[in-house]
């Protein structure tokens, strides 16, 4: 059959369009295959918000097919919430966790993600004032030390902040925090008073029911507590010295806000001074996994690159404590590159005597 040029023409369009075709097909197979999305739902203690609202994080979560959903709740308060459609819980500590395995939360997929120091906020002002009066000192590199013995002995014995050193303060010398029975920061505190009222010694059932009324002072002398770390805080920066002259937190906190809000940062930086108790305790925020998407998120929060924003971005130290540059990049001044003065937490008999004295 001859071949016409129409013929031919139309050949060579037929041609051409089984191959655009056939390269697509080969085109669409050659692309990855789209990660399917699952939603990860859980309860987080509020100091760790700015990492899990972080757009870096959530760009990592989407990579590994998660997004990661959450409910703020204090790390104690979790373990009694309504866990139905839950994957994850995410408190401050493993004293928390072992209050939740207590209260039959299944812990035993858990795992350390990230360390923070528990300290204490206040204001120069206050500080300079308490160096002077002997509570506290300040080394050569310019941080601040509060000799927890000393201060434990003033709220015991009901001292005045003028007594302490610092003429301004109005009534008594205290060191707010969170609900002990709620929030972890607050009950990591009570702890490390319960231990300092046993000689530098981590507390037991024994000294806790011994010190039960002193602790119990102590505590009332805050009146109203927070029941999140985070809204805490903000409460310390909002209402200032002479609403809440000193309040327990963590490091990553003012750290956070140094990265994140920088303009806010720049207001407070010359009044906000971080405080590091003698001794303190380590906050451990531990991961518990429920289901097999809780295991996929404490995978992610493991991974370097994540380990790496939750330091650069949000101030929490390595949950090995290694693979972080220097904490001078926040550039806070009064921070120290390692914490060397640790007590251990009471075991969690003694953590439970705690709550119960203080609920």
């Amino acid at each position: 059959m001859k071949l016409t040029k129409s013929k031919i023409i139309g050949l060579i369009a037929l041609l051409a369009v089984v191959g655009v075709i056939l390269g697509t097909i080969v085109w669409r197979q050659a692309q990855p295959k789209p990660v399917e999305i699952q939603q990860v739902n859980g309860y987080l203690g509020g100091e760790k918000i700015g990492l899990f609202d972080d757009e870096q994080f959530a760009e990592l979560a989407d990579k590994a097919g998660l997004k990661v959903n959450y409910r703020k709740a204090g790390s104690l308060a979790m373990m009694d919430a309504d866990r139905n459609g839950m994957d994850y819980l995410f408190p401050s500590s493993r004293a928390a966790v072992e209050y939740g395995k207590a209260k039959g939360v299944n812990t035993s997929n858990s795992d350390i993600v990230f360390n923070s120091p528990i300290v204490i906020y206040t204001h120069k002002a206050v500080a300079d004032a308490l160096v002077g009066g002997g509570l506290m000192s300040k080394d050569s590199a310019g941080a601040y030390h509060m000799d927890m013995a000393k201060a434990v002995d003033a709220m015991v014995n009901n001292k005045s902040w003028a007594d302490v050193g610092y003429q301004n303060g109005y009534g008594q010398f205290r060191i707010d925090s969170t609900d002990p029975v709620k929030s972890n920061s607050g009950n990591e505190y009570a702890a490390l008073v319960a231990t300092v009222l046993n000689d530098g010694q981590p507390a037991t059932t024994d000294s806790v029911s011994r010190d039960a009324d002193k602790i119990k002072a102590i505590f009332a002398k805050s009146g109203w507590m927070e029941t999140s770390s985070e809204d805490s805080f903000n409460q310390f920066l909002t209402l200032g010295v002479g609403s809440k002259p000193m309040m327990i937190g963590y490091e990553s906190q003012l750290l956070d806000l140094a990265v994140n809000q920088p303009d806010a940062f720049k207001q407070v930086r010359d009044d906000v001074v971080i405080v590091y108790p003698t001794p303190t305790v380590w906050s451990t925020h531990t991961l518990i996994a429920l289901d097999d998407k809780g295991s996929q998120l404490l995978s992610l929060l493991k991974s370097a690159d994540v380990q790496k924003l939750a330091w650069e971005r949000h101030g929490f130290r390595a949950a090995n404590f290694a693979g972080t540059d220097s904490i001078k990049r926040f550039k806070v001044p009064g921070t120290l590159e390692q914490v060397t003065a640790v007590t251990e937490l009471p075991n969690n008999n003694a953590m439970q005597a705690i709550i119960k004295a203080l609920s």
